[in-house]
């Protein structure tokens, strides 16, 4: 890219980022609030799309096929890209809604 004061400036802005979450407190606490959010989105999905019966299988089939990329990106061959924030950020979203699948099912089977 060019070497402009708007790219200079975002790419301070995303080292210092970077750098701000190399602590493990931030890091834990960044996977926290990702587990969190994934069991706040599959709560909000299943109940949305539970109100639709037209919806289901499709909403259903999504879900599965972001699992399934999201496990992929993660348990690749790849070890490296194991330990990227982003990566274990989506790993920890995908267990939150996993987890809130679970549990929304054994609420309707009661």
């Amino acid at each position: 890219m060019q070497n402009t004061r708007l790219y200079n400036l975002l790419d301070v802005l995303a080292r210092r980022l970077g750098e701000w979450f190399l602590n493990p407190w931030r890091r834990l606490s960044l996977q926290i609030i990702s587990l969190l959010l994934g069991f706040f989105l599959g709560s909000a999905i299943s109940t949305t799309a539970g109100q639709t019966a037209a919806w289901d299988v499709v909403v259903a089939g999504i879900l599965v096929l972001l699992t399934e990329i999201a496990s992929k990106i993660f348990y690749g061959r790849n070890s490296t890209s194991r330990r990227s924030l982003w990566v274990v950020s989506l790993n920890s979203l995908k267990i939150g809604m996993t987890y809130s699948f679970f549990l929304e099912a054994f609420k309707l089977g009661s």
